[in-house]
């Protein structure tokens, strides 16, 4: 392989416009506010609290002032342990190319950083010079990030809202929870965090006791899902979970046992609401796509990447029994991408999307991309999301898996798999063309 041929298509690929179908990216606070926002992404806080930083949390989306310069504070001093890791060459990629810092960040000078970031996040039209540079022609972030429509020539919208198959560390009854609170709710609304903590939250007015509850209450979400503004609802599967398919009779015992639930009653009450879901959703027609991310569980601050064989397997079994629903995956969890595969060529209503979470390295990107190349058709995979929470990532994560890509095509080209012109006609189909086809995309 020569680096020129490589150089040659990562010109060509940062040319090309790309779809972006899963962000964070919330209209409120397009870029970012403050070096808080780049440095403390939460895939960069994993690595810092790794390398000793006190702090593993997530920072609050809505911290003050005073609380993201404590825990900026608290992160310089671990900077230089985690400058070998791939986020933190997105962070340099960030401030080199966009804000034109190509020094180190240091407790003398993080401040002017700071605060040059600030100023520039209060022009209306930086993220999106942001967004042009980066040649995504769209993004998709969560319908509430919205903010009622005014960044809407930027966004298209996904629903995240409940969770019916994603555990919490030790809440057995947290399906069941999930769904009651949208029952309590009379609009779509922001999802609980990976890491909730029950014994802080509000009690609910109404509560789900028996069978027909359940019913009354996914009735209720699915009247509520916007068909036409949205193009996907987004929830998780969760490996934890042994799916099944209860009866009636089933589920109201283990809803009687709900106070001293155990994983047995979990398992009960995600597959009866997850199958129940999926048919309310099916006597709507395929109006959206359902989006799934799989192989990350929950830890006490962030996940690991972890996925039983047995979930794939009853993964494409409710698959098969939904032919008219369209499913889109994204994995995390690299040893399970050729399995993945495997299942998109045998069921028609199922495509996988780009590189989530702990996939987000490039080993798993390179080998996502390459596997998926030489398994899959084009239009039954998008080659790229961010996963943003910020439009300065989404650059970053462009830039990044730009040059992986360029590095998989030069390869193929090299060993003669693809001609040039070859490799750039499917590089258009599945970071551009694919999203159009499979979830409605347009370019804004």
């Amino acid at each position: 392989m020569t680096f020129s041929l490589i150089d040659e298509f990562e010109e060509a690929l940062g040319a090309m416009p790309w779809m972006d179908v899963h962000t964070h990216i919330d209209a409120s606070h397009l870029s970012a506010r403050g070096l808080d926002d780049i440095l403390l992404y939460h895939m960069s806080t994993s690595e810092l609290y790794a390398a000793g930083c006190p702090s593993g949390a997530r920072v609050e989306e809505d911290r003050s002032p005073q609380e993201a310069r404590r825990r900026v504070q608290q992160a310089l001093p671990f900077l230089p342990k985690v400058q070998n890791t791939f986020m933190a060459w997105g962070i340099r990629v960030i401030l080199a190319d966009l804000y034109g810092w190509k020094k180190g960040i240091t407790p003398d000078n993080w401040e002017t950083l700071d605060a040059m970031i600030a100023e520039h996040s209060r022009d209306a039209q930086w993220p999106r010079s942001i967004l042009k540079r980066a040649g995504i022609a769209r993004t998709a972030t969560e319908l509430w990030r919205g903010r009622g429509g005014v960044a809407d020539d930027l966004f298209q919208y996904g629903l995240e809202w409940a969770f019916f198959t994603r555990t919490q560390w030790g809440q057995p009854d947290i399906p069941v929870y999930e769904l009651e609170r949208t029952w309590n709710q009379e609009a779509p609304a922001p999802p609980i965090p990976m890491t909730f903590n029950r014994k802080q939250a509000p009690p609910l007015a109404k509560t789900i006791r028996t069978v027909a509850d359940v019913h009354a209450a996914l009735q209720h979400y699915c009247a509520l899902i916007p068909f036409g503004i949205v193009l996907s609802t987004a929830y998780h599967i969760s490996t934890e979970i042994d799916y099944s398919y209860p009866s009636d009779a089933t589920m109201a015992d283990a809803l009687k046992r709900r106070e001293a639930a155990t994983d047995r009653e979990r398992d009960v009450y995600a597959s009866y609401i997850l199958h129940h879901f999926l048919q309310e959703i099916d006597k709507r027609g395929s109006q959206i796509v359902l989006q799934f991310s799989l192989g990350a569980e929950a830890l006490p601050y962030e996940s690991c990447s972890r996925l039983f064989q047995r979930t794939v397997g009853q993964l494409g079994d409710i698959i098969a029994r939904y032919p008219r629903l369209r499913f889109q995956c994204f994995l995390s969890s690299r040893h399970a991408n050729q399995s993945l595969c495997t299942l998109v060529r045998e069921l028609p209503n199922l495509s996988l999307a780009g590189y989530w979470l702990h996939n987000f390295f490039p080993g798993p990107i390179r080998q996502t991309i390459e596997e998926r190349l030489d398994m899959l058709p084009a239009n039954r995979q998008i080659g790229f999301f961010s996963d943003a929470y910020c439009i300065e990532w989404a650059y970053a994560k462009r830039v990044l898996v730009t040059k992986l890509a360029a590095e998989v095509l030069a390869h193929k080209v090299d060993i003669g798999q693809y001609t040039k012109k070859d490799a750039i006609a499917i590089a258009q189909a599945v970071f551009y063309d694919s999203a159009v086809e499979l979830l409605g995309m347009q370019s804004s």
